[in-house]
């Protein structure tokens, strides 16, 4: 059965928590008003109204109810002749009821307790343990295979064989066979236990003839565990009547491998230790929904749920999901329930085997309820109240009353029946009133039990809506046990943000055993296959060492006078012969021309810094593409608009020029365009110096203040910009829609210009690093298939390995390529995911953020209409981590190249230089920089490197250009 929301008429949760209340009676009390208001506020859930109504003695009905009293005064009502039986009664059943305020506070209690026990820094203090239980999914339907479960519980061990068809485990096979346990092994040494538990094993194997092949087995071991793996767990302490020697502090699934063994069951593998909580959840995540939260509450109590990784400290794990035993039975040790405790409750843990232990539990579990009925019968007959004049010793005899006994009596139908025949098997003789009175009590034991335990399910639900960031959680919720019905009212209240469906659980224990077996064996399968499909992207340190070399040839032969037709790396000079000083002075004019915007500068450099002021234009469409004469006439006017503005107009200002298509520089202030990019076709421009086309457009428009000093790129100015801040700057690099680097080259190696002293600037032109063919065995098939889409197939291989403009798309075909083998979305075909550039680079910076939940990238694929789980989600994680580390290490390998050749130019036996760096992925992308820098020190140990991000290089660093060469041309 599965237990849907229902209207709001459905009743709150007094009914549930004060059951001599129920019926027509007016509500009275903290409770009362409380309960009215909150059902005023928040919709009911099912559940609240599971528990009977029936049961008032027939002179009490309809009477209006006794005040409830504070929370502090409830446990201490004293007792005088003046109080009539009734009273007395009301009494003892008030101070079983919490009040709606007193939950909230329970709530809160156990949502501190919960982050507590998260903690690293806490953990130890904690009662409510967290502990991580290894498991990072659930399931997808898809499992299949034989699977082998041992279960070991209060006085048997149950062994079984399920079957997995990858059906969605709608009809798993199973076969299963019990085995008592003699009565001393409880108690007895572990090594005897495991090897009992090992035998039954081997026993049930023989009389199912399995096969020889390798067989998976869970193991259910219901006892608090501290689990470093899903295969490793070591015992904290034993509970539930057992207490053998020599296992608490060691690995149970070591001892239970080290029985099979002893067995000679050589093809048994202990996969997986869960307990019985996950279990139940797992069970019911086998219905086509995802179940992420699981409760019990039966002879004991205990809830799990799936929880961000990196939010689970204890764990190893830092991305994914973590399933998270709560361990809240302990939930109260500390003294945290104190003014939830009854006298009642009081004398049942004293009289347990573990006084001051397990108190949440002790208020809960089924082993107690019965327990705590029979004091607060033993406390009313010696108030005279119940069963006057019989001989009532029996009720001093502890476990005579058990809860399962206390489940029948409250029973609408037959309760009243069932509370005569159990209190007459008990010598008791009950009068009508006795029975009513005696039913009762038992739902207010019930009653709250089921609040508390809707409390603790609040503030996980709770916690989970607010570590993901949700404004309202809807999930499902597993739950086996005697007692978990009429909880989802209080819940609602409590978590209003949170909506809940129940799901019982079928055989938690095992099928639940064998399906956390079954995932973890499928994941393994998966990761297998992924780390196969992702090996030709993951470069070991030999790879990035053969691409420094092979850079590092490439440069050689960019700079050689004979050689540099055939280099793919350029080594373009730039002409700029130094970097700033400090010494500059002066007002300078930049022009930015790299797109349809364009933008003019003025730029004063002074003994106290730069000053800039700046006015972006748009270049028309039809000016871009129509006569080269028109478009320099159109930046002309312009200059002549910006100068005007700021009173320039009649000053000759010297004017560095960012000019950012390809040219072939043949000078400081020449520069041949070789051919037009980014939609620019003006005519009569390729093959012209751009320099002299300025000028001549000057001309034309009679503008005679024009002095154009330096015709720069981007890449340049990034250097020169950053070189004003640190005279160590002498790299220059742009990692972001391209990619390219510059640095200072002695003049002496640059044989493509004449001179030997100084230095020299050389533009690399590094994207095209490969373009010969020296690249191949670095490029996958992810990225030919990248390569061959591009408008330049074959050109610019380096930066198709490490741009912004092409990683987005080498993601998007390994996502692909993983769809298709069926490990991504379930195998389903994604229509979006076949649209080009639809996976932009910006995603991967997001999706790579430290921190980000699971679900706010759930949240940027489902904006691409890909419906991912959360596992799903992990691997498109993944794969972009893959990506960028690529693309970053890549980036180190040719930066390795550039500071060992400028530091063995110089003979230096460690070389101090910084490099000025631009570009949003080196920017905006949260590791990029990490990675980039951790590799560049691996592979050039003896280079300190220094990153500086460059502010405006482009338009700062022209007229930084301009500034230098006006400096070097002064007498």
């Amino acid at each position: 059965r599965r237990w849907q929301r229902s209207p709001p008429a459905a009743p709150g949760p007094a009914a549930m928590a004060s059951p001599e209340r129920r019926g027509s009676q007016p509500q009275s009390g903290r409770y009362g008003r409380a309960a009215r208001a909150s059902r005023e506020r928040s919709p009911a859930v099912p559940g609240s109204d599971s528990l009977p109504r029936r049961g008032l003695a027939p002179e009490e009905r309809g009477r209006p109810a006794h005040p409830c009293p504070a929370p502090s005064e409830r446990h201490s009502l004293p007792f005088t002749p003046a109080l009539t039986s009734r009273a007395q009664v009301q009494r003892a059943l008030l101070a079983l009821t919490i009040p709606l305020e007193a939950l909230q506070a329970v709530k809160d209690r156990m949502l501190q307790a919960m982050r507590k026990g998260l903690s690293r820094q806490t953990h130890a203090q904690a009662n409510v343990r967290m502990l991580p239980a290894y498991i990072c999914s659930t399931p997808d339907g898809t499992e299949k295979g034989d699977i082998l479960v041992v279960e070991l519980c209060q006085s048997h061990v149950r062994t079984l064989r399920v079957t997995l068809l990858g059906d969605g485990n709608q009809s798993p096979q199973v076969t299963y066979k019990i085995f008592d346990m003699p009565g001393d092994i409880t108690q007895g040494k572990g090594e005897a236990l495991f090897d009992f538990i090992a035998q039954c094993l081997r026993q049930f194997l023989a009389g199912i003839s399995s096969p020889q092949h390798r067989l998976p087995l869970g193991f259910v071991f219901p006892f608090s565990c501290r689990q470093t793996q899903l295969d490793k767990a070591e015992l904290i302490s034993w509970s539930k009547g057992f207490s053998c020697s020599d296992v608490e502090g060691k690995d149970v699934v070591q001892l239970l491998q080290s029985a099979i063994k002893k067995q000679e069951l050589h093809h048994v593998d202990v996969v997986a230790l869960m307990n019985d909580t996950v279990g139940t959840m797992m069970t019911c995540s086998m219905r086509g929904e995802p179940c992420e939260v699981a409760l019990i509450v039966g002879t004991g109590t205990n809830s799990c749920f799936m929880a961000e990784a990196q939010l689970v400290e204890m764990a190893e794990e830092i991305s994914g999901q973590m399933c998270v035993i709560t361990e809240w039975g302990c939930f109260g040790d500390d003294g945290t329930l104190s003014d939830i405790l009854t006298p009642y409750d009081q004398h049942v843990d004293q009289e347990s085997f573990n006084p001051g232990e397990k108190r949440f539990e002790k208020l809960v579990g089924s082993l107690y309820l019965g327990e705590i009925v029979r004091h607060v019968l033993t406390a009313l007959v010696a108030e005279k109240v119940l069963f006057t004049g019989r001989s009532v010793a029996i009720l001093r005899t502890k476990d005579v009353l058990k809860t399962q006994q206390v489940l029948e009596i409250i029973n609408n139908e037959e309760g009243m029946a069932k509370a005569r025949r159990v209190l007459e098997a008990l010598g008791l003789q009950p009068s009508e009133q006795d029975c009513c009175r005696v039913q009762q009590i038992c739902r207010a034991v019930v009653s709250r039990a089921a609040a508390l335990c809707a409390a603790g399910l609040a503030a996980i639900l709770s916690h989970m809506c607010q570590s993901q960031e949700l404004e309202r959680l809807v999930v499902n919720v597993g739950v086996d046990g005697e007692l978990y019905r009429g909880y989802t009212s209080v819940t609602g209240l409590l978590a209003p943000e949170c909506m809940a469906t129940l799901l019982p659980s079928v055989d938690g224990t095992g099928q639940g055993a064998a399906v956390v077996t079954a995932v973890a064996l499928r994941l393994a399968a998966q990761r297998h296959e992924v780390d196969q499909l992702l090996a030709p992207l993951q470069l070991s340190r030999a790879d990035l060492e053969r691409v420094q070399a092979l850079m590092r040839r490439e440069m050689e032969l960019g700079l050689g006078l004979e050689s540099h037709a055939n280099a793919s790396v350029r080594m373009l000079p730039t002409y700029v012969r130094g970097t700033p000083d400090g010494t500059e002075r002066g007002e300078f004019l930049a022009l930015d021309l790299g797109g349809t915007n364009f933008r003019v500068l003025v730029v004063r450099v002074a003994q106290d810094g730069i000053r800039m002021a700046s006015e972006i234009y748009v270049i028309p469409t039809a000016v871009m593409q129509g006569t080269g004469e028109a478009l320099f006439n159109h930046i002309i006017e312009c200059i002549m608009d910006f100068q005007l503005k700021q009173n320039l107009l009649e000053q000759v200002l010297p004017l560095g020029f960012t000019f950012s298509f390809p040219c072939q520089q043949l000078g400081l202030d020449k520069a041949v365009l070789l051919s037009w990019t980014k939609g620019f076709s003006a005519s009569g421009c390729v093959g012209q110096d751009v320099v002299q086309l300025l000028r001549e457009a000057a001309q034309r428009k009679q503008h005679l203040g024009l002095k154009v000093v330096a015709v720069v790129n981007d890449t340049v100015g990034t250097m020169m910009s950053c070189g004003y801040d640190d005279p160590k700057c002498e790299i220059g690099l742009i990692v972001g829609t391209g990619t390219n680097a510059c640095y200072m080259e002695e003049m002496r190696n640059v044989g493509t210009v004449e001179g030997e002293q100084g230095r020299m600037c050389i533009n690399m032109e590094w994207g095209a690093f490969g373009d010969n063919g020296c690249l191949d065995d670095f490029f996958t098939d992810f990225d030919r298939l990248v390569d061959e889409k591009t408008i330049n197939a074959g050109k610019q291989r380096f930066e198709k390995l490490i741009s912004g403009m092409y990683l987005g798309e080498i993601v998007r075909h390994i996502l692909l390529a993983l769809v298709e083998k069926q490990l991504l979305f379930r195998g389903k075909p994604c229509p979006k995911l076949q649209t080009r550039d639809i996976f932009q680079t910006k995603f991967l910076s997001t999706i790579e953020i430290d921190g980000l939940a699971l679900q706010q990238v759930r949240a940027i694929l489902q904006d691409l209409e890909l419906q991912a789980s959360f596992e799903d989600s992990l691997l498109v994680q993944k794969v972009c981590q893959t990506v960028s580390l690529r693309a970053a290490q890549l980036c180190a390998a040719g930066l390795a190249a550039v500071v060992e050749k400028m530091r063995e130019n110089r003979g230096l036996a460690q070389l101090a230089v910084t490099v000025g760096v631009d570009g949003t992925l080196y920017k905006m992308h949260p590791r990029f920089s990490q990675h980039l820098q951790q590799m560049l020190r691996d592979l050039a140990p003896n280079c300190t490197v220094t990153f500086l991000q460059s502010e405006d290089g482009s338009g700062k660093g022209a007229a930084l250009v301009a500034a230098v060469a006006c400096r070097g041309a002064e007498p």
